[in-house]
């Protein structure tokens, strides 16, 4: 189950994302949808950085029946981004929710020899979604 912050008036398709979710893992997780301006708070508090983003992940400790952690997505990347690669809000929105759940299961494609960009490929095909979140993360 997906506990849902959303701080926006952007419309969640809720369903579909906890179908990406339990595909990959039986655990809930908090989605918090937020505006450049709240990410980059977060961002710097939490990572030191002071600049927005498109997506954080915060994993929780893995400990019985907790929550997996949480995924804050900025809903301006969302239109940003959509919009520069010519797919819906709704697709952009799926794929930095993989990018951020793939980060909460351990992934992390800046150090794992490309096994995180091959899992997203994975589920981007299997969510019949754009392979924009591929082509703009490899090096």
């Amino acid at each position: 189950m997906i506990d849902i912050d959303n701080q926006t008036t952007y419309k969640i398709n809720a369903e579909f994302l906890d179908s990406i979710l339990c595909s990959l893992i039986q655990k809930d997780i908090e989605l918090i949808v937020t505006s450049n301006e709240t990410i980059q708070e977060i961002n710097k508090e939490y990572r030191n950085i002071d600049k927005a983003t498109d997506v954080l992940s915060f994993p929780y400790e893995d400990m019985p029946m907790a929550p997996l952690g949480s995924i804050v997505i900025s809903i301006d990347y969302v239109k940003e981004k959509a919009k520069e690669f010519g797919h819906s809000e709704d697709d952009e929105f799926s794929l930095l929710f993989i990018h951020g759940l793939l980060h909460l299961l351990g992934y992390d494609h800046e150090c794992d020899n490309g096994e995180m960009r091959s899992k997203e490929e994975e589920l981007i095909r299997a969510f019949n979604l754009p392979k924009s979140l591929i082509v703009r993360t490899e090096d």
